[in-house]
């Protein structure tokens, strides 16, 4: 057997000899066609660079299309975590953020008829009247005369304030209109303060205005707010007589049944007082008791409430 088997390998290793000689050959032939005979080499070297390319391309077309497979990929994923980040930012800004302050029972504001009917006569026209000057309505015979808007109107009702609407719950950013525009003179009206309350964070939905709008809109306009804690008819007329005006905050009674802020605007010469009422114009000409007056007042005590006195800043004053 080991003699038989070394012939058998010299015989392999002669063939791989003979094979590796026939390449060597063939590819010195090849270069000298490619020299000696171009046309020649080209018609025997096409099929094969031909293949070659195919499969280059084949291999291209391929590599494209898992780049354009791992790029769709990466889209998507991109998508999906933006998605998702999205979503977290929106659940973690609503567990975080604050939540709405709800205004106590007793202080939300909002437009209805009175509890009460009656018990203050109208006053004389020689006292006070609603006139309309360069196509304002101007209530006379207070302190000063006030430009009067009501929430009510056509003008105001349907505005926004907030996501609720002026004429059912601005009664707090028409009473400040009111008294911004008679005592500073600033063109502004109960839209514009009611859109300055929300920006200011002073609007509570379904419940009107946080207590904080009248001394918040009152400096933004440069006026002074001072609270009145006395609860006497001579200290509830006295600021009035000083020409300054008082905004009140009404319970349930002769003005609303809930909560409603009101502008307390002069002393007749028989000691009653007159108002300002952004829910009634009925109401803006009638004489009222100042006992009725304090005996109808919120309960509530934020903000200085139920009381405000607003007057213009010191120095104005000396001017």
């Amino acid at each position: 057997m080991k003699k038989r088997a070394a012939p058998n390998r010299a015989k392999q290793n002669l063939l791989w000899v003979i094979l590796l000689a026939l390449l060597c050959v063939g590819a010195v032939e090849l270069a000298a066609c490619s020299f000696f005979a171009p046309a020649v080499y080209e018609q025997i070297t096409a099929p094969v660079r031909r293949s070659a390319q195919a499969a280059a391309q084949a291999g291209g077309r391929a590599a494209s299309a898992a780049c354009q497979a791992s790029e769709e990929a990466h889209r998507l994923v991109s998508r999906r975590i933006a998605a998702v980040g999205v979503q977290t930012a929106v659940l973690w800004s609503r567990l975080t953020a604050p939540k709405e302050e709800s205004l106590p029972e007793e202080d939300i504001q909002l437009a209805d008829d009175p509890v009460l009917t009656g018990g203050a006569p109208v006053a004389d026209p020689a006292v006070t009247e609603l006139n309309i000057i360069d196509g304002q309505e101007i209530l006379t015979g207070g302190a000063i005369p006030i430009v009067y808007f009501n929430q009510g109107s056509e003008t105001w009702a349907e505005q926004p304030y907030g996501t609720d609407d002026i004429g059912r719950y601005g009664c707090g950013p028409t009473a400040m209109a009111m008294v911004v525009n008679s005592m500073t003179g600033a063109d502004t009206d109960p839209l514009q303060m009611a859109q300055l309350a929300v920006s200011l964070g002073h609007w509570a939905k379904r419940g009107g205005s946080y207590l904080s709008v009248v001394e918040g809109l009152a400096a933004e306009a440069g006026l002074a707010v001072t609270s009145l804690r006395e609860r006497t008819p001579d200290a509830l007329m006295q600021p009035l007589l000083n020409g300054d005006l008082v905004v009140a905050l009404m319970g349930p009674g002769h003005f609303t049944k809930s909560g409603h802020f009101i502008v307390l605007r002069g002393v007749t010469l028989s000691g009653k007082i007159l108002v300002a009422d952004p829910n009634s114009q009925e109401r803006s000409l009638i004489e009222w008791e100042p006992e009725l007056i304090l005996e109808e007042l919120s309960r509530s005590t934020a903000h200085g409430a139920p009381l405000w006195i607003i007057s213009q800043p010191a120095a104005q004053n000396l001017e």
